[in-house]
């Protein structure tokens, strides 16, 4: 990321404690504008902790947090965010219009109400009471909520979470509308293939700690292993014993092999079994990466 880029939030050193349970442990992030970052990490590893405190819910206990170089709480800054959580409660007997039209109310230059549900994919809902919708139907409503006021950073918490794949992806398309136009947005998410998706930066937290961060290029550069996939008669015990194969297993028909070195592993496939077929390569992906980096955390934490 280019250090011109404003910077539009930020934690600085912040240690933040539950009683004997320390969720942050002298975290440090960076968020510039137009930029998104996905969060990620284990359950407990601090990234709702995190939000937390860039949303001003809580109060770090050491170290700075910044919302646009304010206070997180100071009014002037919340109105330049907007916030999609796991969950939300909003009035049942509202419509979705009403809805739209009450959360516009709360900011100085909203989008329209056309705009926002266009964007959000609810257009053919606003007549709709919010208690009437399939609870895909009611995140579209609430991501429309969370930008109808014209964010500048947008907090998305597991936004697609009860989607169908035709609203995933439409979501995913006004995500990068959005960052397009310069808004910054913080994703956290168990899809990893969403953060795959849409991630300018990936930003792996363990125990309150950043284990790893950059592109997901840079990430899946932490995991140099191919996976090899095909159809084939050859001895699984006996590949696991060839050079430059990390695991060999059978999934079904199938056989699966993890290598680092896949050319030289392919050559030697196609001479031991002319018949092989149904030949797939795909290179480690941010899923591998994301479970090697949290794994050897917690072989540190044992090994402590």
């Amino acid at each position: 990321m280019n250090p011109s880029v404003a910077v539009v939030a930020s934690l600085s050193g912040v240690v933040k404690r539950y009683g004997a349970l320390t969720a942050l442990d002298g975290l440090d992030l960076m968020l510039h504008r137009g930029e998104l970052l996905a969060l990620l990490g284990p359950n407990g590893a601090g990234k709702s902790t995190a939000i937390s405190l860039l949303l001003g819910l809580i109060r770090a206990d050491a170290g700075r947090v910044e919302l646009f170089g304010q206070d997180p709480q100071a009014i002037d800054a919340r109105r330049r965010i907007g916030v999609m959580l796991q969950s939300a409660f909003l009035p049942s007997t509202l419509t979705v219009s009403e809805l739209l039209r009450l959360t516009m109310s709360y900011y100085p230059a909203p989008r329209s109400l056309a705009e926002s549900a266009e964007m959000a994919g609810v257009s053919d809902l606003l007549s709709r009471r919010y208690a009437a919708l399939s609870g895909g139907q009611q995140r579209r409503v609430q991501f429309a909520l969370a930008l109808c006021g014209r964010p500048e950073l947008l907090f998305l918490d597991e936004p697609t979470v009860g989607m169908d794949i035709d609203a995933r992806q439409k979501l995913w398309a006004a995500i990068r509308r959005l960052t397009a136009e310069g808004c910054a947005v913080v994703l956290t998410t168990h899809y990893l293939e969403e953060a795959e998706a849409l991630a300018q930066r990936v930003v792996v937290l363990g125990k309150g700690r950043v284990l790893s961060q950059g592109s997901v290029d840079e990430l899946r550069a932490h995991v140099a292993v191919t996976r090899i996939r095909c159809i084939s008669d050859l001895d699984v015990h006996a590949l696991a014993q060839w050079p430059h194969i990390s695991r060999a297993e059978r999934d079904g028909t199938h056989l699966l092999l993890h290598s680092d070195a896949p050319e030289r592993v392919l050559r030697r496939l196609l001479d031991a079994d002319p018949l092989l077929s149904e030949l797939e390569v795909r290179r480690a992906g941010l899923v591998e990466a994301f479970t090697e980096l949290t794994r050897e955390s917690a072989a540190e934490k044992e090994a402590a």
